[in-house]
């Protein structure tokens, strides 16, 4: 039988939104920025959408239904003639057409309905089982289907966050920081500088057009298994950096959905950072520096940090395979001149350009291997053998070094794109990365949205032939009869692991405050 959804409530176009009791227009829906991968700060009071003939009262924003134990409830009785309930599976089904995209309104509907992890989501941010301000102080912005972009919004429970998901149907949502007073109260306050930010995980985000000047397979949203080391090569570097120089342990890496990937640190101590803070430990990773008309883009002291060590350690096999093989960087005459531009020697550079001139097929592979077979060959009497190995090092940073946009790591009131949602332009989920497994990673195969509805009617179909013939059948959460499973089964067991190291941090502190006299 094909997926089903629940039947369609009038659909929620330019509406305005309640805010906070006391102000019932809500007055920050604007369109989303367009970036791809993170969802940029929108301004306090942007323009007013038009209004439409849909009424939203400020009580309709949480509904008060019971709602199942389970994570993800299976279909109930109908509980009113007439009634649309979006808080649950559907009771009667009202198939999909056969064409359905991944964008369609149903689709994305049955999705969060049956799939999306609601509740590991909420322990996660509220690092707790029971509901805290950690949750209910959290800014949450939904981008609705007409593209109206909803700051400011906040729950006190999975529960009210599922419910209002379910109501207005967003194509994504983000998440930011835990503020010192609820989000939606914040325009009834006398005081404006008594609402602001207090904590927040640490994030980077790793975009791989950040990379067009020196991948060669693929540009701009384009990708493939090639250009995706580059991404695998951030995550070894920069997670390592996290835990070895930072002490983090907390560490989620998610697949953006297309191109790139995020990190979420949620270690107590990352997550009351303030903005210096974010912005010394983003420094501290940001070794590419200039745009893609500058020349020399890595320029660093010598002898070079243990940071920079390590992750030359880290890089060098990459640099062989995954850049003078995969990506042949210097296969034209420009990209053959930049490489020149970074050695230190003239008279080895002139050399080099006339035996890549007479050969003008070769390789990056030989013109790397060219470079230390002139030099030893003495074509220039002036070559300073420390400072071309110097150089041969920050070329292979220049290559292979994570590119971050630092910026989305300085400050705690940006927010960025959650866990689990669609990318609107690929369908894929946005799945989180087991670094155990990182080599086997591949973006290209993660599930779209169409293609795991399709998994549970195709369960749900050899389950019924199991019943016809009285087997019996285990009773599964719809997540698990999907290709979704593994990754949710990895983020639950990364919350685990968080409450865990949450509940021996506040034992510790209640131990403390219970010495003092």
């Amino acid at each position: 039988m094909p997926h089903s959804v629940s039947p369609e409530a009038p659909p929620v176009e330019d509406s305005i939104l309640p805010d906070a009791p006391p102000n019932p227009l809500f007055e920050d829906a604007s369109s989303e920025n367009g970036s791809d991968d993170s969802a940029e700060i929108a301004t306090d009071v942007p323009a007013r959408p038009q209004k439409s003939n849909v009424t939203l009262k400020p009580e309709d924003l949480f509904m008060t239904d019971d709602e199942d134990d389970e994570e993800f409830p299976m279909p109930s009785a109908p509980s009113g003639e007439g009634k649309v309930d979006r808080s649950s599976p559907p009771t009667m089904p009202i198939p999909l057409a056969p064409s359905a995209k991944y964008t369609d309104p149903e689709v994305m509907l049955a999705f969060y309905q049956r799939l999306f992890p609601f509740r590991p989501l909420f322990q996660w941010l509220n690092h707790s089982m029971k509901p805290s301000n950690d949750f209910a102080h959290r800014e949450f912005a939904f981008t609705l289907a007409n593209e109206a972009y909803l700051r400011y919004l906040s729950f006190p429970s999975s529960d009210l966050l599922r419910k209002d998901v379910l109501r207005l149907n967003p194509a994504r949502f983000e998440i930011g920081p835990v503020y010192s007073t609820n989000p939606r109260d914040r325009k009834t306050l006398r005081k404006a500088s008594t609402f602001k930010p207090i904590a927040k995980e640490l994030v980077f985000d790793i975009d791989l057009t950040d990379y067009d000047e020196i991948r060669t397979c693929c540009d701009k949203a384009n990708i493939c298994h090639k250009c995706w080391n580059f991404v695998t090569m951030a995550v070894k570097v920069v997670d390592a950096a996290l835990r070895e120089d930072f002490g983090f342990e907390h560490i989620l890496w998610v697949y953006s959905g297309r191109r790139g990937a995020h990190a979420w640190i949620s270690d107590k101590k990352a997550r009351e950072m303030d903005d210096n803070k974010r912005r010394a430990l983003a420094g501290y990773l940001e070794v590419i520096k200039g745009g893609s008309q500058s020349g020399k883009k890595v320029n660093v002291k010598r002898p070079l940090h243990p940071h920079l060590v390590r992750s030359l350690d880290i890089l060098k096999d990459h640099f062989q395979k995954d850049i003078l093989e995969d990506q042949d960087p210097w296969a034209t005459p420009e990209k053959t001149e930049h490489l020149l531009q970074l050695l230190p020697d003239k008279g080895l550079n002139d050399a080099l350009r006339k035996k890549w001139d007479s050969a003008p097929g070769r390789s990056s592979s030989s013109k790397w291997a060219d470079i230390d077979s002139l030099a030893k060959a003495g074509v220039s009497r002036t070559l300073d053998s420390k400072a071309l190995l110097e150089a041969k090092k920050d070329i292979i940073l220049e290559y292979t070094y994570p590119r971050l946009d630092v910026e989305v790591s300085k400050k705690l009131i940006h927010l960025l794109k959650s866990p689990f949602v669609i990318h609107p332009k690929t369908g894929r989920v946005c799945v989180p990365i087991d670094t155990e497994k990182l080599e086997r990673f591949d973006p290209l195969g993660v599930p779209t949205v169409t293609e795991l509805l399709g998994e549970i009617d195709e369960w749900d179909a050899l389950k019924g032939k199991e019943e016809e013939g009285d087997g019996e059948v285990k009773k599964l959460q719809d997540y698990e009869k999907t290709s979704l499973k593994p990754y949710v089964e990895y983020f639950k067991s990364y919350v685990a692991d968080l409450l865990r190291d949450e509940r021996g941090v506040k034992r510790e502190r209640d131990e403390g405050d219970a010495m003092e006299f």
